[in-house]
């Protein structure tokens, strides 16, 4: 089977992420993740916490504490809730890792060597009031192209267009709030990127077509403007150091990188601090280092991160002269909004990672936001929605199916699946349709297309019901109870293909299906057509229980509860 690496866009430090940071990256790539390793591939699925640059150090201000503590403390708080998400990483680790701290050094001397790193005297935003000069993001103002007036000085949030500080209007500093602003002379690094310009579009080229459009119509956008030199460094106390061999002046200085120079490194420096744990069993160049025919690398971000993904990134290990991985495809989202407008931890609005599992389990949420992704366009969060969804799939379609097929069965013939008669027609054409929505749900998850995926995944747990409904063993059994037992045996069967095939969607209630059924050697990664349309891998005699109710009815009640914590009226 293929190799995969999957990497998701690095959450940043500085707080707990919200529903929509959760679906434009990490939970897609989890539900691939454990798709791909249900089909039989060696997948490694990395991610880290992206801890440098200046939000951290504002944060750190804020919280009281060095921005090492900060860091340390909002990783563990993180990943606890990556944990509670059931997010299956097979490393989550930290971009100020010396790892990535060696590896982001190494990147910059082998550009400099190839010509493509510059020392250049600039003229940088100076805060008297605070005594130092002002990185990129410690400058905001009002951007000049769309009137935004939180713009950052590297980007505006708002139109994603990049900036620089003096590009702002009004500008003001982030720390002290002071708009009495100098601007005086420094030097930093910059990386050419005006001299790999045809280097990067050549190799999107390669790859556009095959990407979806959003993320090659990102891309191709920035390389139409013209790829321009970018500074590299940053007047900080907390980053990757410029290695003072290569530039001791400013190495002396203090300057570290700039925090989207070494972020995407950060995807290789977690993949050796994950080897690094067992170096005897776990290769990590074998998955980055001269890899391409070896392994099919793809990246999960929302639509902000494509450019430093599809452009500054690959310029990068372009530059390096080097055999890294380059991505092969990048699956991009749109935003999730929450009733149209934007998420904001300030003005309390819409719904937090931590929030929504104190809320419900994870699986309510895991669902609906994949089945409710924001692929082709933006898609608004309602607790109207939100409520119909859980309601209607899972309570209703899956959750009952799975109560009144075992509660019934037990009622009737005990804590053992039923035997019964020879399959019939009714199951024959069941054995068909449960195989062809399969193919079906088996072709969008290998297309990356994750509404469709939970489209059809819904229409599997349809088709019990259907079946169910057409069977009546209710009725059967007042006449034919054999009947009425190979009916009951058939749907336990879909129970147990549920299990199955549901996994990366619901995992924690995918294992209690699984478990409702004593088998003595229940291995199934994966159910191919044939085992779909025979439906026998739970054999009559198989002793199994009724689990607790899968998924609780929301109610008129907990909707308006939910409305008044979070707020639920349209954005203005």
């Amino acid at each position: 089977m293929a190799r995969h690496l999957i990497t998701s866009a690095l959450p940043y430090i500085n707080g707990i992420k919200h529903l929509g940071n959760m679906v434009g990256s990490m939970l897609p790539a989890d539900v691939y993740s454990r798709y791909l390793r249900l089909r039989g591939h060696d997948v490694l699925y990395i991610c880290a916490t992206d801890e440098h640059g200046t939000p951290a150090e504002l944060a750190a201000k804020e919280a009281g504490l060095s921005v090492a503590e900060f860091c340390a403390q909002a990783h563990d708080a993180q990943k606890a809730v990556y944990d509670g998400f059931a997010l299956a990483f097979d490393y989550f680790g930290r971009s100020s890792s010396p790892e990535n701290v060696e590896i982001t050094q190494h990147f910059a001397r082998r550009l400099n060597e190839n010509g493509f790193i510059e020392e250049r005297a600039i003229r940088q935003v100076y805060s008297p009031a605070d005594g130092r000069f002002l990185p990129d993001r410690y400058v905001e103002g009002t951007c000049p192209h769309c009137g935004y007036d939180k713009a950052r000085g590297d980007q505006c949030e708002n139109c994603t267009r990049v900036l620089d500080p003096t590009d702002l209007i009004d500008p003001r500093s982030a720390i002290s709030g002071s708009t009495d602003l100098e601007v005086r002379e420094t030097k930093h690094l910059f990386l050419l990127q005006s001299k790999l310009q045809h280097e990067v579009e050549e190799w999107v080229a390669r790859h556009e077509e095959d990407w979806p459009h959003l993320a090659a119509s990102i891309a191709r956008k920035w390389l139409n403007e013209g790829l321009h030199d970018r500074a590299i460094t940053r007047d900080l106390d907390w980053g990757v150091p410029v290695p003072a061999d290569t530039w001791p002046e400013l190495a002396a200085e203090g300057k570290v990188f700039y925090v989207w120079f070494d972020a995407p490194i950060e995807y290789i420096g977690a993949t050796k601090e994950w080897a690094d744990q067992d170096p005897e069993n776990r290769d990590w160049k074998s998955w980055w280092y001269d890899a391409d025919d070896a392994v099919r690398y793809t990246e999960f971000m929302a639509k902000d991160n494509v450019p430093f993904h599809t452009v500054m990134f690959p310029a990068t290990e372009l530059g390096v002269r080097e055999p890294w991985k380059k991505v092969d495809y990048v699956k991009a989202f749109n935003w999730l909004t929450y009733y149209g407008g934007k998420f904001s931890t300030s003005q309390k609005r819409g719904v937090f990672t931590d929030q929504a599992l104190e809320i419900l389990p994870a699986d309510y949420w895991r669902y609906f936001l994949i089945a409710n992704a924001p692929e082709s366009d933006d898609a608004s969060f309602t607790w109207e929605h939100f409520t119909a969804t859980v309601n209607k799939d899972l309570a209703d379609t899956l959750g009952n199916f799975v109560n009144r097929v075992l509660s019934f069965s037990r009622k009737r013939f005990g804590d053992e699946v039923p035997a019964g008669g020879a399959p019939g027609e009714a199951e024959a054409r069941l054995g068909e349709e449960i195989a062809a929505l399969l193919a079906e749900y088996e072709q969008h998850m290998e297309a990356l297309q994750f509404r469709k995926a939970a489209a059809a995944l819904r229409a599997l747990w349809s088709a019990g019901n259907s079946y169910l409904e057409e069977k009546a063993p209710w009725l059967e059994i007042k006449t034919d109870k054999d009947a009425a037992a190979l009916t009951l045996r058939t749907a336990m069967n879909l129970i147990h293909l549920y299990a199955v095939v549901s996994e990366p969607f619901i995992p924690a209630t995918a294992r209690t299906m699984r478990e409702a059924f004593a088998l003595a050697d229940d291995t199934a990664a994966w159910v191919d057509a044939d085992r779909a349309r025979a439906l026998t891998a739970v054999p009559a005699g198989t002793p199994f229980t009724v689990p607790p109710v899968l998924f609780a009815k929301l109610t008129d009640e907990d909707l308006d509860a939910y409305k008044e914590r979070f707020g639920g009226e349209p954005a203005e």
